[in-house]
């Protein structure tokens, strides 16, 4: 699987080259999004990242730094594919699942929407949206992925749903784990075991406290990547980063824009 970081920031002012939270997978000719902030459909789009092979959406919490390019997303596959060759098999019938912890979110952005798809002459792409919960929630062609629920926003009232997820993302032998946002960073251990490539977030809290939590409980990861960085972190980036490999040595580095794995 090719993984292509799209936003490496957190929810700050903007900062020079940086977006907010987003990634893409690429596995057996469909492309999955991880996160959708503010830019993300462009940058994936410029970088030649085939758009309509879209087959799913995941978002992880419903703050604005991880949604505000979903609209934008859902605009410009519209728009490409009411451009595209409608005896296309591939193109038309199009169904994309859409992983949101609140519907009612999801639902506004669709309504946000609801002026400009009428525009389009080719709208056949179908969204179904699911409300998930802890678990396998993605099994498909070998690629699976499985949420877990953590404390950044919070433990819900009694019969609300949990908001905010990490995930554990395994496919071809190979796996990775993104924390998402955070309570703590040991929100993340009911999805560890072991993996090939970590991406643990920087927006609220420093690296080396990451770093010291990772190696105090003898976690196992080939690289850490310390994504959805704060303004603390950007900073003073070189500095933070040598913190992290004070603790951790050469497998940590600090996650930017358009940076690409290949598992």
């Amino acid at each position: 699987m090719k993984i292509t970081i799209l936003g490496s920031c957190a929810g700050t002012e903007p900062m020079p080259g940086r977006h907010h939270s987003s990634f893409t997978i690429e596995h057996n000719g469909s492309l999955f999004w991880i996160d959708a902030g503010e830019g993300c459909t462009y940058t994936a789009h410029l970088r030649g990242i085939d758009l309509l092979s879209t087959r799913a959406i995941f978002i992880s919490h419903p703050h604005i730094d991880h949604i505000e390019g979903l609209p934008h997303l859902i605009s410009i596959l519209e728009k490409l594919n009411s451009r595209a060759d409608p005896t296309s098999t591939v193109l038309t019938g199009k169904t994309i699942d859409v992983y949101f912890p609140d519907l009612e979110v999801w639902e506004a952005i669709m309504k946000m929407n609801k002026y400009t798809f009428p525009a389009y002459d080719n709208n056949n792409i179908e969204y179904k949206p699911t409300c998930y919960k802890d678990g396998i929630i993605f099994d498909e062609k070998g690629l699976k992925i499985t949420a877990m629920h953590n404390f950044h926003m919070g433990k819900p009232q009694k019969g609300k749903p949990w908001l905010s997820y990490s995930y554990r993302i395994e496919a071809d032998g190979k796996c990775f784990v993104y924390s998402g946002d955070l309570g703590d960073p040991e929100d993340v251990d009911p999805l560890f075991d072991s993996c090939d490539l970590l991406f643990m977030e920087a927006g609220h809290f420093q690296v080396d406290k990451v770093c010291r939590y990772l190696k105090d409980t003898k976690k196992s990861f080939k690289q850490l990547g310390m994504i959805h960085n704060g303004r603390e972190v950007l900073a003073d980036a070189q500095g933070e980063l040598q913190k992290g490999r004070d603790i951790l040595g050469d497998k940590v580095f600090i996650a930017e824009d358009e940076m690409v794995f290949n598992l």
